[in-house]
């Protein structure tokens, strides 16, 4: 199905920098700007350092829950955008709308209500416990702000427009960092507020970016996310083929995300030095992952668009170039990562063990992430193009059937060490891609939703079909 011959290389290269390079730069000043809030709340010490650290896996369990409802709006707004169906675009905004900010409340009650059992859920030290505490109290308040303005980029994303997101987080981050020096540490006449200020500082800064998206979706008239009547115009069978493509990557999600709890807590019962390691090691994961989120999203927009406009032989021809272009990326990343990679722990105000475990788990997860965003970038590759039930099943078998297993076998009864127990996280990964690639390469995984797209299926699936003998 790969036709060599008729590519437009030089073309598919800019189609993907205009998308990747907006996201990616977006998601890496964001990541920055959580090293930074790192960085600056590190000198309270390797205590609070944990206790934010324990505060962010939280944060991460609502990623999983409103994760599934992002990757079903994309699949969906980018191939009615494809196929130029317009009320398509607005209906599953605002499904995808409605159900985000539906887990936004919940895990907001959660923080502002109930923050001592989270915290006692992820960690039985009461030093770090008290501090989260403080901590989830107020910044609560940003959760419902910052998934509003996710909502908002995934339908600017999706319908190529990607400038508008990345100004916003530009504006956010150095807001975040500026006002995090004023409410931490008492400048400008403020008090000390300490991890408090730190929240404080969030909610202004999550407040600020949703307020530029809103303010550039009306300086250049974007339509569909003002039509709040076509938002909520929902038809029976519509809201059924909408869920019925979403159910598989919300179990996902929350599954994984459960998962991924399982695991933040058998760190979380590590000794302080690991505990700290670790949160400086999560935001090394961010810097990454916004490295390679651009890939992801340009894979997700170009080869959704082609598949709902039904262009299917382009969207697969798309697919099999991305995906080695997203790891080439991410390993030329980690090369770079390692060089700096014992400042990083340095700056973190990290010493004696918890620096060297620091620098254990950061050169270990640069070697990983090779393999584990080439496996995302596919997933969200098979999620676009219709089918969200391969990567679901593959995710979750491994997890529950071997990384799960291992790391509590391994952290809470055979209490090995930290340089054992890490590797035991990603031990899955590398089985996963070799299986991935493979139905990458079938082009199974591409199931339209648009009539376009449905009509060519036939087709797409019998020339496939003799290029491969069948």
């Amino acid at each position: 199905m790969d036709d060599r011959k008729g590519f437009n290389y030089p073309k598919f290269i800019k189609n993907v920098a205009v998308i990747a390079i907006p996201v990616a730069l977006q998601n890496l000043l964001t990541s920055t700007g959580s090293m930074v809030d790192t960085m600056m709340i590190a000198r309270l010490g390797e205590t609070v350092v944990g206790a934010v650290g324990l505060c962010a896996q939280y944060a991460t369990l609502m990623i999983s829950g409103y994760w599934g409802f992002v990757a079903s709006g994309l699949l969906f707004i980018s191939q009615y955008w494809g196929a130029q169906d317009e009320e398509g675009i607005c209906r599953s905004y605002g499904l995808m709308l409605t159900c985000i900010m539906t887990v936004a409340a919940l895990f907001a009650s959660g923080a502002l209500f109930a923050p001592r059992a989270i915290m006692r859920l992820y960690t039985d030290n009461e030093a770090i416990r008290e501090i989260g505490v403080r901590y989830l109290k107020v910044v609560g308040f940003a959760y419902p702000l910052q998934l509003m303005s996710i909502s908002a980029s995934t339908l600017l994303r999706a319908t190529e427009r990607v400038r508008i997101p990345l100004y916003a987080a530009i504006a956010s981050v150095f807001t975040n960092i500026f006002l995090n020096w004023v409410f931490i540490y008492g400048n400008l006449g403020c008090p000390a507020m300490g991890v408090e200020g730190a929240a404080l500082a969030t909610i202004c800064a999550s407040a600020l970016n949703l307020a530029i998206i809103f303010a550039g979706c009306l300086v250049i008239r974007y339509q569909f996310i003002f039509r709040v009547r076509a938002h909520f115009r929902w038809a029976r069978d519509k809201v059924r083929l909408f869920f019925s493509r979403c159910y598989p990557i919300l179990l996902n999600e929350v599954f994984l995300g459960i998962g991924n709890m399982t695991i933040n807590v058998v760190l979380g019962r590590q000794s302080t030095p690991v505990i700290a390691a670790v949160a400086v090691m999560r935001t090394l994961e961010g810097l990454i992952i916004g490295f390679f989120s651009g890939f992801a999203s340009a894979s997700s927009v170009l080869v959704g668009k082609d598949v709902g406009a039904g262009r299917l032989e382009s969207a697969y021809s798309k697919a099999v170039r991305l995906i080695p272009l997203c790891v080439a990326t991410i390993a030329v990343a980690g090369i770079f990562i390692n060089i700096f990679r014992p400042r990083m722990a340095t700056a973190m105000s990290l010493t004696g063990e918890a620096w060297d475990i620091a620098n254990y788990i950061m050169m270990m997860f640069t070697i990983v992430a090779v393999i584990r965003m080439g496996n995302w970038c596919m997933n969200d590759t098979f999620r676009a193009s219709g089918d969200a039930v391969t990567g679901t099943v593959l995710e979750l078998v491994f997890m529950y059937a071997m990384v799960i297993p291992a790391v509590c076998i391994a952290g809470l009864k055979l209490r090995v060490s930290i340089y054992v127990l890490f590797p035991l996280i990603y031990c899955d990964e590398p089985v996963r891609f070799v299986i991935m690639a493979l139905h990458l390469r079938s082009g199974r995984w591409i199931r339209p939703v648009t009539k376009q797209g449905i009509k060519s299926l036939a087709d797409f699936r019998f020339r496939g079909g003799r290029r491969k003998g069948r």
